[in-house]
This record gives C-alpha cells, structure tokens and sequence, in this order.
C-alpha cells in the first residue's frame, strides 16, 4: 500500500480532533477528540515505520507506548468529567464559568458568561455543591401547582345522607314492615318464601310445604 493512503487518514482524523477540542463544547467530546489525534498519531508512526523498513521497528514501539499513553489519559479525563459532572450538574464546557479569564482593564464590560466570580461561597439559595442556581434549578425547585377544589353549587343543597341498614327487628322503610313480620307471615303464603318461581312450579312448591 502506498504512502500517501494512510497519511491522508491521520490528517484528516487530526483535523477533525483538532477542531473538537478548539470547539470545547462537550467535556466528552473534547476527550473524543484527543483520541484521534492519537489516532492519527499512531497511524503515521505504523505507516512511517513500514515504508522505511526499519530493521529496529520503532514506530512499532512507538504506537505501543502511545496506546499505554492514551489508555491511562482517557481514564484519567473520565473520571476528571464524572467529578465535574457531580460538582456542577453539567459537561457543558461553556457553561463552567469559574474557568473564564477576568477582564482586563482595557477591555470593556464582562458578557454574562463572565460575570460569575471566580469562587462562588455556597448559601441556602445555591444549588448542591456550591454552585449557583441558574432558571433550570428554579423551575425544578418550584413547587407543582395546587389541583382546584371542587365546589358544590348552591343549588345542590345540603348533601344527601347514606342509607344505613336498620337494626335487626326494626322497620325497614323501603319494604315497610320488619324482617320479623316477613318470617312470621312467611308460612301464610307470604312471597318472602314461596317467590315468583315457586309460583310457577307447583312440584317445586309442593316440596317445600303447605301454605
């Protein structure tokens, strides 16, 4: 394979992690970034070695070291970005202000990406770890609003009472006499116990006793 293939592939993938890591939009994407530049790094080692056939294989040894290199650095960015992470609620690069340059004294008013002071002392409006509450840590914060309460209209009227069950022996007022009356009454031919299907079924009635 000629030269210039793999030459060409490690340009373009340290171009494009060089322009992640000048973008700074991302803690992760940045660490992303840094890898392919290793990556094409290792490339022009492996190709460079192999086109000048040397007999000591440098590049080899090289992009070993390099690949223990970028192993313990992407580690190490992994656990800087989950502290920052822990610490701030965010990855987004631009959003850490404590890392941005103070103004100088001819340079004009600070934008408000700035305007935050370089140490911050956390109080009981401060978000947890110290950093100060921005409009999403106010819309969390917040209260869900109360459900509305149901009004009677005034029309209804007092509430109508539930009926309870009268006591053993006293007068039911929908049927108008007591269980009582229904079980003394019950053999004179009463429908408490010879109901509408025993009516009907003159063998079934006789069964079940004279009148």
């Amino acid at each position: 394979m000629h030269l210039a293939y793999p030459a060409v592939l490690a340009v373009l993938l340290f171009c494009t992690g060089l322009y992640g890591v000048l973008a700074r939009r991302n803690a992760i994407l940045m660490l992303m970034s840094v890898e392919l530049m290793l990556n094409a790094v290792n490339l022009n080692l492996v190709a460079f070695d192999v086109w000048l056939r040397d007999t000591l294989h440098a590049g080899q040894a090289l992009t070993l070291f390099t690949i223990a290199i970028a192993a313990a650095e992407i580690g190490i960015g992994l656990a800087i970005v989950l502290l920052v992470h822990r610490n701030r609620g965010t990855a987004d690069v631009d959003k850490l202000r404590d890392l941005a340059d103070p103004p100088s004294d001819g340079q004009g008013p600070m934008d408000d990406s700035m305007a935050a002071p370089l140490t911050t002392t956390p109080t009981r409006h401060d978000a947890p770890g110290g950093r100060p509450r921005d409009d999403h840590d106010r819309r969390r914060s917040r209260p869900p609003p109360a459900l509305p309460r149901r009004r009677r209209r005034a029309s209804a009227g007092p509430p109508r009472p539930r009926f309870r069950p009268p006591p053993r022996g006293a007068a039911d007022p929908r049927r108008g006499r007591s269980r009582r009356a229904c079980r003394r009454t019950a053999g004179r031919g009463s429908g408490w116990r010879y109901g509408p299907a025993h009516r009907r079924d003159p063998a079934r009635r006789h069964r079940l006793g004279p009148h």
